[in-house]
């Protein structure tokens, strides 16, 4: 059976997710297409969906204009679409947003029950990579933070996955997975396996 994937294509790291997932796909023998999304009426279609990283206010204001969000949420409420978000993409998925959520405006899915801090480590730390202990695997995944975001409250069915400095920096919520660092620019395709296989959950 062939799988569909959609990657939101409006703006941020869209090829490196596609690479990602493509290969990904080819490790795991199986068959599926990759597709960008910049319209609506490619999500009902789609049996996964990764939000990535980029600026999260443009994003979230172009899903709003294209319609493109209350499509996700539909997806996410009838058929318990899996979705990754990586930097950006976790503050789309977050319930609540901080203080810069609020004051640009910024348009949430709140599809996870979290609260979501912009830029949680400070401009003087806009880019670092270590390597980050995750619950779900047993060796550590280099993770590449631009500018990340943070997790200030999980709610109830919310699984921490790994933290950074106290800062909780990965979280899933059922089928949702929210990270705070960019899996796609690295070879380590842990992730993008793991996520694939929300699908057969």
């Amino acid at each position: 059976m062939s799988m569909k994937i959609g990657v939101i294509a409006i703006q941020g790291n869209i090829e490196e997710h596609v690479r990602a997932l493509v290969k990904t796909l080819a490790e795991r023998g199986e068959r599926g297409e990759v597709v960008k999304i910049k319209h609506r009426g490619i999500v009902p279609s789609c049996d996964a969906l990764i939000l990535p990283g980029g600026e999260s206010t443009t994003i979230g204001r172009l899903l709003e204009r294209e319609q493109i969000m209350s499509e996700i949420k539909t997806c996410v409420a009838n058929a318990a679409l899996p979705i990754l978000g990586t930097c950006a993409g976790m503050v789309l998925l977050a319930q609540e947003g901080d203080e810069d959520v609020a004051k640009t405006g910024q348009p949430l899915l709140g599809l996870m029950n979290v609260t979501v801090k912009r830029n949680a480590f400070g401009r003087q730390r806009e880019s670092f990579e270590v390597p980050l202990r995750l619950r779900i695997f047993d060796e550590p995944f280099q993770a590449v933070f631009i500018r990340a975001p943070a997790l200030t409250r999980v709610g109830e069915n919310v699984e921490v996955l790994a933290t950074f400095e106290t800062q909780i920096v990965a979280a899933q919520q059922g089928r949702l997975l929210a990270l705070s660092f960019h899996p796609e620019l690295t070879e380590d395709r842990r992730i993008h396996h793991y996520f694939l296989e929300l699908l057969s959950r």
